[in-house]
């Protein structure tokens, strides 16, 4: 491992939980090599399932 991939790393481990989350779906959806468009549109269904939760 890198210096710089040792200090991403320990940046990560530093960042907020949300930041943290955000990197761990990034990675997830990037792995899959669905189309843009699918994951996009996946995204917004998410986001507003998790909108509407929230209002509850």
């Amino acid at each position: 491992m890198t210096n710089s991939q040792k200090e991403t790393l320990s940046a990560l481990e530093a960042a907020p939980n949300e930041i943290k989350l955000a990197v761990d779906l990034i990675q997830l959806l990037e792995e899959n090599e669905l189309p843009l468009e699918t994951t996009i549109q996946a995204l917004e269904i998410v986001l507003n399932d998790f909108k509407n939760k929230r209002k509850k």
